[in-house]
């Protein structure tokens, strides 16, 4: 560890950098390196466009919250031009102060169409984009112009994609079940929920490298840290099967052989069979609907509002809001998922079967969950190679 805290980050190569975090693992190298990773976005000068689709602006208000840098620090030290961020942008619009505008320094449909235009950028999209009704797109407009022909114009000019939040990424909530989901389909970037092929770029036959940023919101690091290692070429767009993971997340926090229960603050709890049956004890949350085991994330080692907190820790379940199949396949989500039969054939009552006593049903249902959720992982990476 002390040799590799002498290392000197900025003059690796992409390959060592990747050994390093192997070698010491990624919550430990983001620890170390967060303040030379910034420092080094300071020598950039990336352009970059922000596109609002359907969504609740969430994740934009949570990378607001962030901090070591916040947004305007990052913004300031990172060199990044953000030419277009709808929500950020100072007052603009067809029409500012009762007068029509007709620049790009004060309408921003115009700002925006030059940005694109210019090429060479970094296309950021959080919510997802309506395809409905049958292929239009208008069940999302900007002014007159649909989401959808803005999102097939600005993909079709960028360099790289990045989807944050659930929306953007699989559809997330606008395209969970309902009966509007056919009528408006709303689709995520690359992805429709679990499917691959269902994305909107698919749609539109675009090829562009996407990585996928998870998250109902998404943390501020994991949006910071990602679009870091992109500009500084610490991810090669062109070769992004190495850090992604089968759903595009980075691997880096969404770690392929860890999930969020295994680092969750309550997990003592879990492992002496101290199961808590409502909200108000400080167990563990299973039995009340907690879908930490099946989440891949390192929420229990980041945590939130600044690393002081996380769901857990303030006595709400985890909800698995950075799983493609958010937020159906996490529902209902305050119920026991063992409730149901579960599609590896298995259900609690099999699983305790495995343990004997209290204690040790815990930790062998838990054993039992990592084994079949590693195989069910690797049989669908296997089908979507197919």
């Amino acid at each position: 560890m002390e040799k590799t805290e002498k290392q000197d980050f900025l003059s690796m190569d992409r390959r060592t950098f990747l050994k390093v975090v192997g070698a010491i693992g990624a919550s430990t190298f983001l620890g170390i390196h967060r303040s030379q990773i910034t420092k080094a976005l300071e020598l950039s000068k990336t352009k970059v466009i922000w596109l609002h689709g359907a969504e609740c602006t969430g994740c934009s208000a949570s990378l607001l919250d962030g901090g070591n840098p916040d947004l305007s620090q990052a913004i300031e030290k990172l060199s990044v031009d953000l030419a277009f961020h709808e929500t950020l942008l100072a007052q603009q619009g067809i029409f500012v102060d009762g007068r029509p505008a007709s620049t790009s320094e004060l309408n921003s449909e115009i700002l925006l169409d030059e940005a694109i235009e210019e090429g060479n950028y970094i296309l950021v999209v959080e919510g997802s984009i309506a395809n409905g009704p049958e292929g239009s797109g208008k069940y999302c407009m900007y002014g007159e112009r649909t989401f959808k022909d803005i999102f097939e114009k600005a993909a079709s000019n960028a360099s790289a994609i990045l989807a944050v939040g659930m929306c953007a990424a699989y559809g997330g909530i606008n395209s969970s079940d309902s009966d509007l989901k056919e009528l408006t389909d709303f689709r995520g970037v690359a992805y429709l929920n679990e499917n691959p092929y269902g994305g909107m770029l698919s749609e539109l036959g675009i090829d562009k490298p996407v990585i996928n940023i998870a998250g109902c919101p998404t943390h501020p690091d994991w949006v910071l840290l990602t679009l870091a290692a992109v500009i500084l070429g610490k991810i090669d767009i062109n070769n992004l099967d190495p850090v992604l993971d089968t759903y595009k997340r980075p691997l880096v926090f969404f770690p392929a052989d860890n999930s969020m229960h295994d680092n969750c603050p309550r997990r003592g709890y879990y492992d002496r069979g101290i199961l808590d049956d409502d909200f108000s004890g400080k167990g563990c949350l299973l039995k009340v609907g907690c879908k930490g085991p099946y989440t891949r994330s390192d929420c229990g080692l980041r945590k939130w509002n600044n690393g002081v907190s996380m769901c857990t820790q303030a006595g709400s379940s985890c909800i698995a809001c950075c799983e493609p199949g958010f937020p159906d396949a996490a529902s209902p989500f305050y119920e026991m998922i063992e409730d149901k039969p579960l599609a590896y054939g298995m259900n609690v009552g099999t699983m305790s079967a495995i343990g004997v006593g209290a204690a040790t049903v815990g930790v062998a249902a838990h054993a039992a969950r990592r084994i079949i959720f590693d195989k069910y992982a690797e049989e669908h990476k296997e089908k979507l190679e197919e």
